[in-house]
């Protein structure tokens, strides 16, 4: 008899078709699912349109280059992330793209990774918040986001099949928890999975991750799609969670599900439940075209949004704003050639751009001379180069040089060696400022820098950080005073690599990276040891000033509200971010000293007082407990300091929260401490604590302090000491508190 294989189930066929793309860009046209493109982001649109790739080589449409998540960052601007967010669906809409890829999540946790530039923030909660503002806009305007890259690529290099080894508390509390706010608050149509594996398990098949976390705690109701390239096993990948295999055509992976349903190594329900999530995604999406784009108006929201993200770092004798009449010498190659984006995936072809030099010479007064001072590529005569622009400082009554980082030294797909600027600039800087006590530093760059030797040396300094096409613009109004400058970091700027929390860890060995500094990632870091940086995470100078005062909290069910009244005490409008960290001293748990809970801007005329509120949210002061796998609030009181950055601290004050009670579990092993920690339990082992101690009182002859020394000792042993019976004891304390082991 000859055996026959069945026909394949038809509407499998058709399902596990569903969950591959049509093409590098598009999904499948099904019957039940019209098809629709997916292009990259996060700053601006890049759809290409010949060629296709996704290292930002092939020729893309013209689009609005906004400032990079670098620059957004440093506006600390909530409604600003809202707004580019908007302008970019709207660019979508036009383009007929149904889900733009971004925003870029992930937590900047050393400044040599190479895609720094496409992420916002050291912090978690800056994070989530300007993150969950960009989607927002974006789905409102009919076009879905991909919140990306899930979770914990926070490297480039090995980053397709290196390990992330994350501890559980870690993980929640600083690589998972922006990506969480966002979901729980945007409500992100899709998600994208990352490359690299996660404690071992490639994130593309960690159902875990996927499902558990993500559909389970999280409630994302939206679509997984993978990175390009990152599902290598498309059933387990289906398993896990992920309901879009990207990039297509993969007929082979198609079949290779069917196969595994028709040997009942995979669930039909799977299949067909993330066809239905491609459906829902498809149905969602905007099928009419959009309006015509203004490009003008978002040319100039884009300049809006870099003015916002300039920082002032340093201002001595506030040699800025410059006076228009003033003679200004304009140095640099990145003044004429500007360096306004990242390399790779997310490369946008702009529809303009604004040159920093042209606008300069538009606001001056007199005329602006102009010398390279160094090439971008070592080529040139160094010496003779630095010499021109030595002289031409040394004849002007200031000097504007503009220093950074080229597109070739930093990149998505490779991490940086070193935080250094490049030597020749620094040789053309020291020369500079020999000859020119004035002289006003420009940075453009996509990672940290070490800045050190630039602060020493100029008296004033802007970052401008990346800026996207009218930074130009942006530059010169803030130089000019046209714009009164207001960004914030968003990353600390160490005095030293060697200081950064996880220098000896990076990138990894191995196909493994150990993030052994846990918690204290950024200025968690460096606050709890004490170390000096250049410039703390939110540090950002204005050319007026602020005062804090009458700092006022109050509890609530949904958490506790910090007041305070800020004054502009100088003689210009201007913008103050203010921000709020919480800590608590004495906590039972590790933690870093302070962190980032809450923030909001304010505009403010000279001389005019106005209250800054921001509600501090219950969830966002808890931590991640390890002993229930859920997310608790340590009762105690807290310290909240408002601040200008986190560590110029203005006010402090405190508050008394009641946080969530841990049922005590009474076996062996539990502690005299932990006992004591519960009244009930307390009461019957005080009076066996009493006969136990010496007549001499908690210090013995020896010189120990007793008591203390007590509180480690587990109950079985601290029974056996006292001449009684260890398991009774701890059945009669288990059944005193309830909570029978």
């Amino acid at each position: 008899m000859t055996s026959t294989v069945p026909d394949p189930d038809p509407v499998i066929t058709q399902q596990a078709a569903a969950t591959s793309g049509a093409s590098f860009w598009s999904t499948k046209q099904l019957d039940s699912a019209a098809a629709f493109a997916l292009h990259d982001g996060p700053h601006g649109l890049r759809k290409q349109t010949g060629t296709t790739d996704h290292l930002g080589i092939g020729e893309s449409v013209p689009a609005t280059c906004f400032p990079p998540a670098v620059g957004l960052a440093q506006t600390w601007s909530v409604a600003l992330a809202r707004e580019v967010g908007a302008a970019l669906g709207r660019e979508c809409r036009a383009e007929n793209v149904g889900v733009l890829l971004g925003p870029g999540v992930n937590i900047k946790r050393d400044p040599r990774g190479g895609r720094n530039f496409e992420y916002l923030s050291e912090d978690p909660h800056l994070t989530g918040a300007l993150g969950a503002a960009w989607v927002t806009g974006l789905q409102e305007q009919g076009a879905g986001a991909s919140v990306k890259h899930f979770a914990a690529n926070n490297a480039e290099n090995d980053r397709m099949r290196s390990s992330s080894d994350i501890d559980p508390r870690t993980l929640r509390e600083i690589y998972l928890r922006g990506f969480e706010r966002i979901v729980r608050d945007a409500r992100p149509w899709t998600i994208m999975c990352s490359y690299n594996r996660l404690n071992g398990v490639r994130v593309s098949e960690d159902r875990w991750l996927l499902t558990d976390v993500l559909r389970g705690e999280w409630g994302f109701t939206g679509a997984v799609v993978s990175d390009w390239g990152a599902v290598r096993n498309r059933p387990a990948a289906l398993a896990a969670g992920v309901d879009l295999a990207m990039p297509g055509p993969d007929p082979r992976g198609d079949e290779r599900i069917v196969a595994a349903v028709a040997a009942g190594e995979l669930p039909a329900a799977t299949v067909a439940r993330a066809a239905g999530r491609l459906g829902e995604l498809s149905a969602r999406i905007a099928t009419q075209p959009g309006v015509p784009v203004d490009r003008d108006a978002h040319h100039a929201l884009a300049a809006r949004i870099a003015a916002h993200a300039i920082v002032l770092l340093r201002n001595e004798n506030a040699l800025l704003p410059l006076d228009p009449g003033r003679s200004v010498a304009v140095i640099g190659e990145f003044a004429r050639t500007p360096r306004y984006q990242g390399g790779g995936s997310s490369h946008v072809n702009p529809t303009r751009l604004d040159i920093p030099l042209d606008e300069i010479r538009r606001l001056a007064a007199t005329e602006v001379p102009f010398a390279t001072g160094f090439t971008t590529d070592g080529g040139g005569d160094a010496a003779a180069l630095r010499r021109e622009a030595v002289d031409l400082a040394a004849a002007a009554s200031v000097a504007v040089l503009f220093l950074g980082v080229a597109a070739g030294q930093e990149s998505e797909g490779f991490d940086r060696d070193h935080i250094e600027l490049p030597a020749d600039q620094l040789t053309l800087l020291r020369e500079i400022a020999a000859v020119q006590p004035d002289t006003v530093v420009v940075l453009s760059h996509g990672g940290v820098l070490r800045l050190a030797p630039v602060a020493r040396l100029a008296p004033a300094i802007l970052d401008g950080a990346l800026l996207g096409q009218a930074g130009g613009t942006a530059i010169a109004e803030v130089l000019y005073g046209v714009v009164n400058p207001s960004g914030k970091v968003a990353e600390t700027v160490p005095a030293r690599l060697e200081d950064v929390p996880s220098y000896l860890e990076f990138p990894g060995e191995f196909s493994h990276t150990r993030y052994a500094e846990g918690l204290f990632v950024g200025y968690r870091w460096y606050d709890a040891r004490a170390i000096e940086v250049t410039f703390p995470f939110g540090h950002g100078l204005s050319y007026t000033s602020f005062e804090y005062s009458d700092l006022r909290l109050t509890t609530t069910g949904a958490g506790l509200t910090a007041t305070v009244a800020v004054t502009n005490t100088g003689s210009r409008t201007g913008r103050e971010v203010v921000q709020f960290y919480a800590g608590l001293p004495g906590s039972a748990i590790t933690r870093a000293v302070r962190e980032l809970k809450g923030f909001a801007e304010i505009t403010l005329e000279p001389g005019e007082t106005a209250d800054v509120a921001v509600l501090l949210r219950r969830e966002d002061l808890c931590y991640w407990d390890i002993r229930t796998e859920s997310w608790l609030l340590e009762s105690g009181d807290y310290e909240i300091v408002a601040a200008a950055s986190s560590a110029d601290l203005r006010l402090r004050g405190t508050v008394t929260v009641i946080g969530d009670t841990v049922p005590l579990s009474i076996g062996e092993d539990t502690t005299l401490g932990e006992v004591l920690a519960d009244p009930a339990a307390a009461a019957m082992v005080v009076p066996l604590l009493q006969q136990m101690m010496p007549a001499g009182g908690e210090q013995t002859a020896l010189g120990m302090d007793l008591a203390r020394m007590m509180l480690s000792i587990p109950l079985g042993m601290l029974a056996s000491f006292a001449g009684g019976d260890g398991p009774d004891l701890v059945e009669q304390i288990a059944k005193a508190v309830g909570t029978p082991d």
